[in-house]
């Protein structure tokens, strides 16, 4: 029983661990932008004079982009 419930309990936070995980962000595409968003409408990207892309995480990390305070 015990095996069972702790077996339960780990596929549980494992697949809620999946719906959480953030793939894609948004970048200010200029050449002054430093942070990436996990929302396209942060209040860090009101001031984005340039498009707004979406592009992978792993490609803003790349790119030396640092998560915007706001969403930290």
């Amino acid at each position: 029983m015990k095996k069972s419930l702790l077996l339960f309990l780990m596929v549980i936070l494992n697949w809620q661990g999946t719906l959480v995980t953030k793939t894609d962000v948004y970048l200010c595409n200029s050449s002054g932008g430093k942070k990436y968003h996990y929302l396209k409408n942060c209040r860090g990207l009101s001031n984005c004079k340039a498009q707004i892309i979406k592009v992978s995480l792993q490609k803003a990390q790349t790119l030396d982009k640092e998560l915007c305070g706001w969403e930290d």
